[in-house]
């Protein structure tokens, strides 16, 4: 890792490399008067993408030219690189604790409802900032006025971006570590990482590399190396919500240290607990500690970011967003207030994303519906055809197949649509026939009432019947019943079968959890199947259709360059959620394993939530003892968080997360601790092994439990019909 990131440092310094893209973006917004220009560097795994300052760095100096060593103020971008890295290692020392109320540091402080996870998330209740009027001034002023803040609502409740918030943080770091902010980060923050262009207050020997910000009522000239934020102007330059100024260079090495997991600034569980949902249980708004996360996420200032990852951005039109699944990171400043501020710029910001977006994905997976794109659908063409799909079968442009089949001229004359409907918004037990309200097609729902299968009305005249929907890896996950139940139907009326492969997000190589026992197969576990089966649907179509009597003349339309280690967001495909409750990648890796027990009364998985199968709770639940007892199982690639009658679950190497193994490890930990409180008969078919039930009754060890599942069976059947390496 040391050698991966010299060798990117030295990238870093070294000379401009452009991709078209983002290049053409940042011309068309200085075209339209929105920038003066901007720096940009993009970041691939040990890549860099992009490095190119475009434009002017100020109109008030003609001919000053953006370079790629321009100093920025970074505004908001505080926040997360100074501040927040200062109370994430005064977490790691122990000299913090998130969840203590902040008038623990700050003892003239009134409020002790308000945490410092309130203040770190923006849900602490109080106002976006101190009045300014009567103008005042000094450190301390700025920091007396945020502690006398009255906060408008409880805290919890309201999400209020809030600058007083990290100025409280500011003093809070000051109050605990003994020197000011700036001297802090200056320390522990900048200097590790070889920051030397980031700091607050620059001196007249760094201003001239300044990019200006607003010129003020009666100036002539923009602000230039001092803050544009007028609270953090007043308190002297420093705050724990704006006053750094930092180059495009040093952010890069900020964001390559998260993305290495904090290398040797931080704990790999820091920069996940940071980056990771933190919202109160029941919001909405998903936040980070300090950061923006798991985007597209609109700020109160309209700014957005590309989906994954986190981020934050800045007033004066400063952004970062990092993405650790794919290693992707992408640093764009510019001076968007000179000389007058324009609005957001999240359209540019936006566009640069994208561009970024696509560098990386060329070359990358499709799916069959791609395959039979780029073949003009020529198998099916002459066809009267159905197609079973919903909301994620689209192309990696984003077309919807429907479209794109009737644009080749396919007769595609019926709709099928699985449980969720055509839209997959539905989340409820009976889903009606209806029209797609694009093309005016039928829509036939095979979730309706007790129907799980085609009727006879709604196939005829079809010489053809389509599958592509987008699965998640789960044998309880129903798309994989809708599939085999209309496959079969297609084999009795013998109409050709096509199956449009698409990629397993949680991979290909792991398979694990009990094999389903024959007496609890139901249209939630519809074959023997492991709880992870470690295949797609295009294979598992060939596998079950080979013991099917009769069988169908099934066509499997495979994809092309999708490798079985490839997570999902290693292909370039865009995510869709698959189902209202699969809102994320790591929802899915955790789904196999969480889902397994939610068929108890009382207890929660999350759905509903913000981070559904991120998190389990239940009213007779202690989430400070939950989450001690399994932390002390050193469950592999996971880590546990307390709240109130419930854990967060945190992945912190989903390469070794084990789904089946954590479900097992909670199912333990629930009736070892909370004895008869979890309905384990009730969650038979989910668990799908009744060994695996009386084994959890009788208290034996889940790592026993797990080594006791014999998959050698299904390994041999399975490997018989594997389409990919």
């Amino acid at each position: 890792m040391k050698a991966a990131l010299l060798a990117l440092f030295a990238c870093i310094t070294g000379t401009s490399q452009q991709i078209e893209g983002v290049t053409h973006a940042i011309d068309d917004a200085i075209a339209k008067g929105l920038i003066p220009g901007a720096v940009c560097i993009a970041g691939h795994g040990d890549r860099i993408l992009h490095r190119h300052a475009q434009g002017l760095r100020s109109y008030d100096q003609p001919g000053d030219r953006m370079r790629m060593d321009t100093v920025f103020d970074a505004a908001s971008l505080t926040k997360v690189v100074a501040t927040t890295s200062a109370i994430a290692k005064l977490w790691e020392q122990r000299r913090i604790d998130l969840d203590k109320p902040a008038a623990t540091y700050l003892p003239e402080y009134k409020y002790p409802a308000i945490t410092v996870r309130h203040l770190l998330t923006h849900f602490s209740g109080l106002r976006p900032d101190v009045d300014l009027e009567p103008p005042w001034s000094g450190y301390e002023t700025g920091v007396a006025l945020a502690i006398a803040d009255v906060p408008q609502s409880k805290p919890g409740l309201k999400f209020v971006y809030s600058d007083i918030n990290f100025v409280l943080l500011g003093e809070i770091v000051r109050r605990v570590s003994g020197v000011p902010l700036d001297e802090f980060v200056a320390q522990d923050v900048f200097a590790p990482l070889q920051m030397a262009n980031t700091l607050f207050r620059p001196p007249d020997s760094m201003r001239h590399r300044a990019a200006p910000t607003e010129r003020l009522k009666g100036e002539l000239t923009g602000l230039q190396g001092v803050v544009h934020d007028p609270t953090t102007r007043y308190m002297g330059g420093v705050a724990g919500h704006a006053g750094m100024f930092t180059t495009a260079d040093d952010l890069a090495k900020f964001a390559r240290m998260m993305l290495s997991g904090g290398g040797a600034l931080f704990r790999l569980e820091t920069v996940g607990l940071f980056t990771s949902n933190q919202s109160p249980t029941g919001q909405t708004i998903r936040r980070g500690l300090g950061w923006d996360i798991d985007s597209p996420y609109s700020s109160p200032r309209g700014d957005l970011f590309p989906i994954g990852g986190y981020g934050h951005t800045g007033f004066t039109g400063t952004s970062m967003w990092m993405n650790p699944s794919s290693g992707t990171f992408v640093i764009l400043l510019t001076n968007s207030v000179h000389p007058v501020p324009k609005g957001p710029v999240s359209l540019l910001r936006r566009a640069v994303a994208n561009a970024v977006a696509l560098q990386i994905s060329t070359g990358q997976t499709l799916s069959g519906l791609d395959v039979l794109i780029s073949e003009k659908f020529r198998s099916l063409q002459g066809k009267r055809v159905g197609l079973i799909t919903n909301h994620t079968g689209l192309s990696r442009d984003g077309r919807r197949n429907i479209d794109a089949m009737l644009a080749a001229k396919v007769k595609l004359t019926a709709l099928f649509s699985p449980e969720h409907g055509i839209a997959g918004k539905e989340d409820h037990e009976n889903i009606d026939n209806t029209k797609d309200s694009v093309t005016g097609l039928p829509v036939y729902s095979l979730y309706e009432g007790q129907r799980r299968k085609p009727s006879d009305a709604s196939l005829r005249g079809l010489d053809a019947m389509v599958f592509d929907i987008q699965d998640i890896g789960a044998r309880f996950y129903t798309y994989l019943s809708t599939m085999v139940n209309a496959m079969e139907v297609a084999a009795q009326r013998k109409i050709p079968f096509y199956v449009l492969d698409r990629p397993n997000p949680i991979g290909g190589v792991l398979m694990e959890g009990p094999m389903l026992d024959a007496d609890l197969q139901s249209f939630i576990g519809i074959r023997p199947l492991p709880v992870r089966h470690g295949m797609t649907l295009g294979e598992l179509a060939k596998m079950i259709n080979a013991t099917m009597k009769p069988k169908a003349e099934l066509v499997v339309v495979p994809m092309k360059n999708w490798r079985r280690s490839m997570w999902w967001d290693e292909t370039g495909l865009p995510w869709v959620n698959p189902s209202p409750n699969m809102k994320s990648l790591p929802a899915a890796l955790l789904y196999p394993g969480v889902a397994m027990l939610e068929f108890s009364k009382g207890y929660s998985v999350g759905r509903g939530t913000d981070a559904p199968f991120e998190r389990i709770s239940a009213p007779w639940i202690r989430g400070a003892e939950l989450a001690a007892h399994l932390n002390s199982r050193f469950i592999p690639g996971l880590r546990f968080y307390p709240f109130a009658d419930g854990v967060r679950i945190l992945i912190t190497d989903r390469d070794q997360v084990q789904a089946s193994l954590l479900g097992i490890e909670i199912a333990s930990a629930l009736e070892k601790l909370y004895p008869g409180k979890i309905e384990l008969d009730r969650c038979a078919r989910l668990i799908g092994s009744h060994a695996t039930i009386d084994a959890i009754k009788k208290g034996e060890n889940p790592g026993v439990i797990a080594r006791s599942w014999d998959l050698s069976a299904f390994l041999a059947q399975r490997r018989l019909y594997l389409l990919y390496d």
